[in-house]
């Protein structure tokens, strides 16, 4: 990758010459001509390979996706998050658990199989049971949620409550206990 003003960059590709033992035009002979210039070269560095790799397939592409899959997952383990099979973790729609947007999870939280959290607070030692959905919604410490309930924006569930199977809540409020 090349970072170069466009003024300058069109000045030397018009120098750029293929008379080599290849007969090829090398991009990276710019460097030198900048270089020969006067003008500031700098060298950056990716953190990961993944950084800099391009997809040229589907099969790549996917292998690029899993490589930030398991960035993130490592980033949850590391600020405390246990996932119990990391591998399988993928932050998308399927039989994993999907975490999307500014979630915030208290201590010693639970959640199943197939939820998905988008933009939603879950307090210290509550569980969100497999296939529930919860967006927009605050739920507080102690909670049970589903399995298969709906918490849409505007949802507060309380300390110490229980939302049931197949409950859906929007703009309301469950108390305590």
């Amino acid at each position: 990758m090349l970072v170069a003003n466009g003024a300058q960059l069109g000045g030397w590709l018009s120098r750029l010459d293929n008379k080599n033992a290849q007969g090829e035009f090398y991009l990276t002979d710019v460097i030198a001509m900048a270089h020969g210039d006067g003008c500031p070269i700098a060298a950056v560095h990716p953190d990961s390979a993944m950084e800099v790799e391009g997809a040229n397939n589907r099969v790549q592409l996917a292998a690029l996706e899993r490589s930030y899959q398991q960035m993130q997952a490592e980033k949850l383990m590391i600020a405390g998050v246990t996932l119990i099979d990391p591998a399988r973790f993928t932050g998308s729609f399927d039989r994993a658990a999907s975490i999307q947007g500014k979630v915030k999870l208290g201590n010693h939280v639970r959640i199943g199989a197939g939820a998905v959290l988008k933009d939603c607070e879950i307090g210290d030692h509550s569980e969100v049971k497999p296939y529930s959905v919860i967006e927009g919604a605050l739920v507080a410490d102690q909670c049970s949620v589903g399995p298969f309930a709906g918490l849409r924006p505007g949802a507060v569930v309380e300390q110490d409550a229980h939302v049931g199977n197949f409950v859906e809540m929007k703009k309301s409020r469950l108390g305590a206990g």
